[in-house]
């Protein structure tokens, strides 16, 4: 498991399901899905749909034994495949020895640790797109692993979550294989479909942040409870398995900076259009060239020029900076039935032709440190009741902590008790821009809370 099992090799080929490759009858590969629902039903009608394509290429068919769900009399939109038992027993896929692999794709944490736990230490392959389960039990799922193999004289299990980030983009293989000889210097990501598609729509027609929200809702981009997604929750535990991958740093999740959209407005829109940009939610891994990783989750200013200013809609992106490449940017759909349930048949098929890279390759840092405190240009917005001195006071406060301004934005004044100005600073960090704000909220002119977001400017 890289950076969390020490010695662990980057790369692994083992030969999973009797030998890897050559003619004569196909190799039958056994399945167990645990969760029979959207992404399940995906995975039972794309390997139906490619089997004989599968069967052509690699003389492998898969077999689907058995499908743990809640409620096996609750009507399903997809028919079963030939044989297969519908259970509420979650032991009758964990027990069977005659399943090579278990499907985890029922969400939560709790019980699905429990399983993936279990199946592996039985010599089971596990495919999850459980991204929560993942972020909250990384070392400890970690160290399952190498238990695991630890334990077997055969070929090592696998354990593969391609699913878990970003739906159907590819960004955990292309981690874990591809770039493994380059080096990342910094990850950049829109990785939350919900509130891309309300950003995008804010700034295509300027409605209101309540109004954008409802939208995502009847269209199924967010949750009955959208606080994971409106809050950047959800983004930030997937940059943190996103750093595990690039840089090889186990980070706390807690610690990763995090302020979701509910304070943008369309007001940031039009300050953002001045400047020739727009507003997405990003979550940003870099190095600081100074031995640390910095990141965070956050709204952020995107000029024309970077490659995530036309990602709209539901779509996501993640963009690589390395050493090599230099700028690799992988653009898909984040979510949905089809498109994770197709990262988790990529895993399949990478069982069954016997490759198996070690889930979290090895990409030592020397003496690399995390940091909370991450640096760069920031937008800066101010509500105030004009009044003479404050351009003076918004001087003098950043002088005192150090900020440098770049350029002071204002649309024409309409009402004289109630305007906005817009600052954007020089690089500064974080903490320099919290207390500023902090300071300038106490003026008398100045009203309710400040908004500011990071610049990729």
């Amino acid at each position: 498991f890289g950076a969390l099992c020490g010695g662990a090799p980057p790369m692994v080929f083992c030969m999973p399901i009797s030998q890897a490759g050559g003619g004569g009858a196909p190799r039958t590969v056994t399945l167990g899905l645990v969760g029979g629902g959207t992404v399940g039903g995906g995975i039972v009608e794309i390997l139906r749909a490619n089997a004989a394509a599968i069967r052509a290429s690699l003389n492998v068919e898969f077999r689907i034994a058995t499908i743990c769900v809640a409620d096996v009399a609750k009507q399903r939109d997809y028919a079963l495949p030939a044989g297969c038992a519908l259970t509420t027993d979650v032991h009758a896929v964990l027990d069977d020895a005659q399943i090579d692999v278990v499907v985890e794709v029922m969400g939560g944490t709790t019980l699905a640790k429990e399983v993936v736990m279990k199946a592996m230490a039985s010599g089971k392959h596990v495919v999850t797109a459980n991204k929560a389960l993942i972020a909250a039990n990384l070392p400890a799922l970690a160290a399952a692993h190498a238990a695991a193999n630890a334990a077997r004289a055969g070929a090592p299990v696998h354990f593969g979550y391609e699913a878990a980030v970003c739906g159907g983009i590819p960004i955990i293989h292309v981690l874990q294989r591809d770039l493994l000889s380059d080096r990342i210097t910094g990850v950049r990501g829109i990785i939350n479909g919900c509130t891309n598609y309300m950003l995008s729509s804010m700034a295509a027609s300027g409605c209101s942040y309540a109004d954008c929200l409802r939208q995502a809702s009847d269209l199924g981009y967010a949750e009955a409870d959208p606080t994971l997604d409106v809050g950047g929750f959800d983004a930030r535990s997937k940059l943190k398995i996103l750093i595990e991958l690039a840089f090889g740093l186990g980070v706390d999740e807690d610690d990763i900076p995090v302020k979701g959209i509910t304070e943008v407005t369309s007001v940031d829109f039009e300050y953002a259009k001045m400047q020739g940009g727009t507003i997405k939610l990003l979550g940003v891994a870099q190095l600081d060239g100074a031995g640390g990783l910095t990141a965070f989750v956050s709204p952020a200013f995107v000029p024309e020029a970077s490659q995530l200013h036309g990602i709209n809609g539901a779509t996501n992106a993640v963009q690589l900076l390395s050493a090599y490449l230099k700028e690799t940017v992988l653009v898909g759909q984040g979510a949905g039935r089809f498109p994770t349930a197709n990262s988790c048949v990529a895993d399949l098929l990478q069982i069954a032709q016997g490759i198996c890279p070690a889930p979290f390759p090895k990409r030592p840092e020397a003496g690399l440190a995390f940091k909370n405190d991450y640096s760069g240009p920031f937008y800066i917005r101010v509500r105030y009741r004009d009044m003479v001195g404050i351009t003076r006071d918004v001087g003098a406060v950043c002088a005192k902590y150090g900020i440098s301004i770049h350029s002071m934005l204002q649309n024409p004044v309409k009402n004289r008790n109630d305007a906005m100005f817009v600052l954007i600073t020089e690089p500064c960090a974080l903490s320099q821009v919290k207390l500023a704000t902090a300071e300038l909220e106490r003026f008398d002119w100045c009203k309710g809370n400040s908004f500011f977001m990071p610049s990729l400017a």
